[in-house]
């Protein structure tokens, strides 16, 4: 296959290979002769489309031509212009939502906590309040891995970041709420808290705001009041190994697994492979129990009325339009075009409009009913469809879907990245290029939907793969020990 017409009202078409100017190809029972070559995951016209009318893709408008379009023609940011503008007043829509998906009475192996909660990975983390600790915080884990060879436990890990003092108003309050959820994840079998001292986040203001924990799993110590950091690091640490290298893995229910949906490096063949496979997973992961949460709000625009029509009550919707509005209003307050999207390297792969991108993106959750709306920090309260407060930032929205009490992120790319943030970062490639190219990146090839294999056969071994990663089963950004967090900041710094 070559090209690819996704939609039977699209008046575009998909090139699946690079296409050359002049080859003719078969187009709704007629022939189309290519004005220019197209690249791989690029657009090109299948109809005349006059200046200033929709371009259709996904059966969707992803935007107007900029001027009179032949068939043959390459569609691309120089020929398409977005439709999008600021704020928008939305009616509620609801759309009935059925899905009769069989269940396969899957488990997985994984560590029940004493809250109840499970966790995919039994991990020992060092977290800073500040920092101004970084570097002890550092220290502290390389020194626990040496002496444990990681014995009986997943990884120590510290997640060094540059917050805690010097902040104000919500810039302090999203800082003190990520690091307590990272505290309160089923992923850490125990915590260490590094403080210094002086800091805006106070160790004992923090400790109050975590509430009760099990103390021989969770310890803290503020720097600036022990003689020596290091040594006393050291012996809170022993202990918390200790308790944590007794954990053992169990067999535990579908229902417990909660996935985060992220998507970076997107490219034309984002919204016809990798993203359509989170939406079949998502959708059958809801349907016996678990729970699915979509961020990158900026991606939703141009999409959002999918979404709110598939909200299940008026109040949830209500928290859909507060949700894509109010960060519309944080691009227009700080005088910023709502609309600078898509990235370089998305139009490089074959996404012009951020309404192209939107329609791909919001794939990724499926087809299920939006149960809830959290805001940037929260936690899972509901199970199944989730929306969530953050920016399209691979690393601030990893992390916030983290926080939000994922076990592991499913993060689909057409361009390919290393990072992973503080829980399983599995890597779903859009092409086979890229997954052959990159096998120290990508976990999982979603390109062979467009090549040999129907969606269910990669639906399948997807399932299997994800199975065994719940398990225990490390993926790439783990074996390299690749893990970072990254926190919104939106305020003044001191």
């Amino acid at each position: 296959m070559e090209f690819l017409k996704i939609n039977p009202a699209d008046n575009v078409a998909v090139a699946l290979i690079d296409l050359p100017a002049g080859k003719c190809l078969p187009v709704d029972g007629k022939e189309i002769t290519l004005l220019s070559d197209i690249p791989a995951g690029h657009k090109f016209a299948i109809t005349a489309i006059p200046e200033n009318t929709n371009l259709i893709k996904y059966g969707y408008p992803i935007g107007h031509a900029c001027r009179n379009l032949s068939p043959g023609d390459w569609v691309n940011e120089e020929t398409i212009k977005t439709n999008l503008s600021g704020l928008l007043d939305y009616e509620y829509h609801p759309q009935e939502v059925s899905l009769n998906i069989p269940d396969r009475n899957l488990t997985f192996k994984g560590y029940r906590r004493a809250n109840g909660e499970v966790g995919v990975r039994n991990e020992i983390w060092v977290i800073p309040t500040v920092g101004c600790v970084n570097g002890t915080a550092n220290t502290l884990a390389e020194t626990l891995r040496r002496e444990t060879q990681l014995k009986g436990i997943d990884a120590v890990v510290a997640y060094p970041h540059n917050y805690g003092c010097s902040q104000l108003g919500d810039d302090h309050e999203n800082t003190r709420k990520m690091l307590r959820n990272m505290l309160c994840h089923p992923n850490a079998g125990g915590v260490l808290i590094v403080g210094l001292g002086c800091e805006n986040n106070q160790v004992a203001a923090f400790r109050s705001l975590v509430g009760e924990v099990d103390e021989s799993r969770v310890k803290f110590i503020e720097t600036q009041q022990v003689a020596d950091e290091y040594e006393t690091g050291m012996q809170l640490l022993r202990k918390i190994y200790e308790t944590v290298s007794h954990d053992e893995r169990e067999t535990v229910p579908l229902s417990e697994l909660k996935v985060g949906l992220k998507c970076g490096g997107s490219d034309g063949f984002s919204g016809i492979t990798a993203n359509p496979l989170l939406g079949v997973f998502s959708d059958f992961l809801i349907a016996r129990g678990g729970s699915a949460v979509l961020t990158e709000v900026p991606e939703m625009f141009g999409a959002e009325t999918l979404l709110m029509n598939r909200c299940i009550n008026k109040d949830v919707f209500d928290k859909t339009v507060r949700l894509i509005n109010d960060f519309k209003d944080y691009f227009i307050q700080n005088k910023q075009p709502v609309y600078e999207n898509p990235s370089p390297g998305n139009k490089a792969g074959g996404i012009s409009t951020l309404e192209e991108k939107s329609l791909g993106c919001t794939q990724k959750c499926g087809k299920s009913p939006v149960k809830d709306v959290l805001k940037y920090g929260d936690r899972i309260q509901t199970k199944g469809l989730n929306l969530l407060s953050a920016p399209g930032n691979d690393l601030v929205a990893a992390t916030a879907l983290a926080a939000s009490g994922c076990q592991m992120i499913l993060f689909t790319t057409g361009r390919g990245t290393p990072f992973g943030t503080f829980v399983p970062t599995v890597k779903i490639s859009t092409n086979t290029p890229l997954f052959q190219r990159k096998p120290g990146w990508i976990d999982f090839n979603a390109g062979q939907m467009v090549e040999n294999e129907t969606i269910d056969e990669v639906n399948d071994r997807f399932i299997h793969y994800l199975m065994e990663v719940a398990s225990g089963e490390k993926v790439n950004n783990e074996k390299k020990n690749y893990r970072e967090i990254a926190i919104f900041k939106t305020g003044v710094t001191l």
